[in-house]
């Protein structure tokens, strides 16, 4: 609910604070007295375009506060989350706009910038403002399916999941298709590939024992080749131990008693001994440094395969054996791709006749919701002096989408007999005044932004059509808050709130006021309807009257 108005230098208002209260409120004035104004300033507020034209003469910027009390859980709300904007539980949002004289504006949400964009849409779910020229809300078609479903309390969610599952299976099954016709194009790399890789078998970690072995091997192979005429040396007939023994055998023969050579004979059996012992290790060592020269080439040639086969294929040998893998899956994909597409295309199938089948009752419903609002629309249209007049729900075969296949657009013809068609094209500005009264009556229950404008609804209308406008407002008023611009005493008379916009003028200029009227001053306002300028006291006793029987 609008709660408070804050307007500073808008065209001919300078200051200027308005609260508001619930219900019926009414804005009242002499033709020319600003009533537009203060329309223009609150659209402003709520996001409408930014016109520097808005600036009072003589000063730099405008600027527009809108106080709304809020509910939990009002849709307003939500729009400021997703727009990164939290607002203050129990707070009343305050929705700002400046305007500068030179070009340019700025907009504020809950003491946040933002774009006004988001303040627009934001204002869009807190009030509706209804004009002879309004071109949203009820005169926009694209809104009226949703009107119609929610005057019929129909549930279009389950037609939504279903159209969510025709395109998330539609989508699959477009992917599923690539990926078969990439797959086919690749069918004989693949096979050759994945054959290849299979042949060769390598397994993760091959590569590197293979290396190791290699080397282990080629450093065998040296250190055989330095044992090479070892034996010949140390045990052939002239080797060391046959010299050294011919050299004991002498000392025997000489001298052995000698002390010296007797040492000397020692060390050489000594030497007979250890040099024995090293021909014996030498042999063993030669025995274990033994290796297959096939069998060096045979692990050769396996790692000189896997490390071109890895080069070929633009990985780490390591990789070889799960890019088989991979390939020998793609492989299986294109063999089971005919099977996985003719699958999803059977779910595709269950899919639209599902959705189908939830649509068409969807419409089947809309068409029982229509008639219902024709009939509520159309016995609102005799008190309002529109009786020649009709309603009509057009229901038409539109694009499928997640709200059902039905193009919904409300019609009216003014005459018995006169085709059908839009609002805006058919009904002239008093009457579409008029007709928009009559739906909101009929969609009251269906809820809608918690304040409503209604600019000049009754003009050029009086008597028992402006009573019958002024009785359909105040019913209006029971669910919503509803400001309305009129000319009409018996509209005024209703009213729980009674604003008057006054027209000033003196030595600095002409200023624009607006004051909330005491009961007595609105009998004295209405008089003045109801009379013209010079107040009668009849004027007054029928006033009196009016507000009697509101």
């Amino acid at each position: 609910m609008l709660r408070q108005l804050v307007i500073r230098d808008v065209v001919l208002i300078d200051r200027l604070e308005l609260d508001f209260g619930d219900g019926l409120g009414v804005l009242t004035g002499e033709t020319g007295a600003g009533k537009s104004i203060l329309l223009d300033a609150l659209g402003l507020a709520l996001g409408a375009r930014a016109d520097s034209g808005l600036v009072r003469s003589g000063q730099d910027a405008a600027a527009v506060t809108a106080a709304f009390d809020l509910p939990a859980g009002h849709p307003g709300l939500a729009v400021l989350d997703d727009g990164g904007v939290e607002a203050e539980p129990g707070e009343p949002l305050l929705l700002r706009r400046q305007v500068k004289a030179d070009g340019g504006s700025r907009a504020f949400a809950a003491g946040a910038p933002v774009p006004a964009a988001l303040l627009r849409e934001v204002g869009g779910t807190l009030v509706e403002i209804h004009g002879q020229h309004d071109d949203r809300g009820l005169l926009n078609p694209r809104g009226h399916r949703d009107l119609l479903d929610a005057f019929g309390k129909l549930d279009p969610r389950p037609v939504s999941a279903a159209w969510s599952a025709v395109q998330r299976i539609e989508a699959d099954l477009a992917a599923a298709r690539q990926t078969a016709d990439e797959a086919e194009r690749d069918r004989d790399y693949l096979t050759h590939a994945a054959e290849e890789i299979a042949r060769l078998a390598p397994e993760p970690g091959e590569e590197t024992a293979l290396a190791e072995q290699r080397a282990g091997m080629q450093s065998s192979a040296k250190a055989g080749e330095a044992l090479q005429g070892l034996d010949d040396l140390l045990g052939g007939s002239d080797g060391a131990l046959a010299l050294l023994r011919a050299a004991a055998r002498r000392i025997e023969r000489g001298a052995a008693d000698h002390p010296l050579l007797a040492e000397a004979l020692a060390g050489i059996d000594r030497a007979v001994i250890e040099t024995a012992e090293a021909e014996d290790r030498i042999g063993r060592a030669a025995e274990e440094l033994a290796f297959d020269p096939q069998r060096l080439e045979l692990v050769e040639t396996r790692l000189f395969d896997i490390r071109a086969l890895a080069r070929k294929h633009r990985v780490e040998p390591d990789a070889l054996a799960a890019l088989g893998a991979n390939m020998a899956a793609r492989l299986a994909l294109i063999e089971a791709g005919g099977e996985r597409l003719a699958e999803l295309g059977r779910d595709l199938e269950q899919a639209r006749a599902r959705y189908e089948q939830l649509a068409a009752e969807l419409t089947e419903q809309r068409r029982a919701a229509a008639t219902r609002l024709d009939a509520a629309v159309n016995a609102e249209l005799a008190p309002l002096k529109l009786e020649a007049a009709s309603f009509r729900t057009a229901l038409s075969d539109g694009v499928p989408g997640p709200g059902g296949s039905d193009r919904v657009e409300f019609t009216v013809s003014t005459n018995p007999g006169a085709p059908f068609g839009a609002l805006t094209r058919i009904a002239s500005g008093g009457e579409l005044s008029r007709f928009i009264l009559a739906l909101k009556v009929a969609l009251a229950e269906a809820g809608g932004a918690s304040t409503m404008i209604f600019d000049e609804i009754d003009r050029g209308v009086g008597g028992a059509v402006a009573s019958a406008i002024g009785e359909r407002l105040s019913r209006l008023a029971q669910r919503s808050q509803l400001l309305v611009v009129t000319h009409s005493p018996q509209v005024a008379a209703r009213a729980r709130h009674h604003y008057r916009i006054e027209k000033s003028h003196g030595a600095d200029g002409t200023r624009t006021t607006v004051r909330k009227l005491a009961p007595d001053e609105r009998r004295e306002e209405i008089a003045r309807m109801l009379s013209g300028a010079a107040v009668t006291e009849e004027a007054r006793a029928q006033a009196a009257r009016l507000l009697e029987a509101a």
